[in-house]
């Protein structure tokens, strides 16, 4: 989106506060749940994760805690605490964020950064294929949704970021360090 087109704090905050991320509703756990499993699968107590972008209702961060995880929230407009990015982490969700970026390669350096060396970078998105009509494409109807990704982008990210590789699997894209 053209910078003078992106909304501002005071619309996204509004946009953002009508959501009901209840973390104990089960249909929301299952929708977060390719991030939840694949990490449940990938990694182990002992690592840190953060949930980047947790929203009003961290249900990601719930789910991992419940299983013994170790994982910190930051949003910056329900949990801002920059604290938290100053870390580095194993892991790293970010569920229905990036499509959020005003400056997308500010914030793909900043998640860079703060995974280790061995880390790797989980994102729920819904990517823009060539055969879909633009016009009819729901995810463009958000007027908080500024940035939209294509294969061919992650793979662009892969390989400017310096990640080691990316997997797709439906909505749920992996990028690892």
């Amino acid at each position: 989106m053209s910078k003078q087109f992106l909304p501002d704090d005071s619309i996204e905050l509004d946009r953002y506060s009508t959501h009901n991320n209840d973390v104990n509703d089960p249909r929301y756990r299952q929708f977060v749940s390719p991030i939840t499993n694949d990490i449940l699968k990938d990694f182990n107590q002992n690592h840190i994760g953060l949930d980047f972008g947790s929203g009003t209702g961290p249900v990601i961060t719930v789910v991992l805690k419940e299983q013994g995880y170790n994982i910190t929230t930051f949003d910056p407009y329900f949990d801002n605490r920059p604290e938290v990015l100053t870390a580095t982490y194993d892991f790293i969700a970010s569920c229905e964020v990036v499509e959020h970026f005003h400056n997308p390669r500010l914030e793909f350096q900043k998640l860079k950064s703060l995974l280790k060396p061995t880390g790797k970078l989980y994102i729920m998105t819904d990517l823009y294929r060539e055969e879909i009509n633009f016009e009819d494409w729901y995810y463009k109807n958000d007027p908080t949704h500024v940035f939209f990704y294509q294969k061919a982008t992650f793979e662009w990210i892969k390989n400017t970021f310096g990640f080691k590789n990316v997997e797709f699997n439906e909505r749920l894209i992996s990028l690892i360090n």
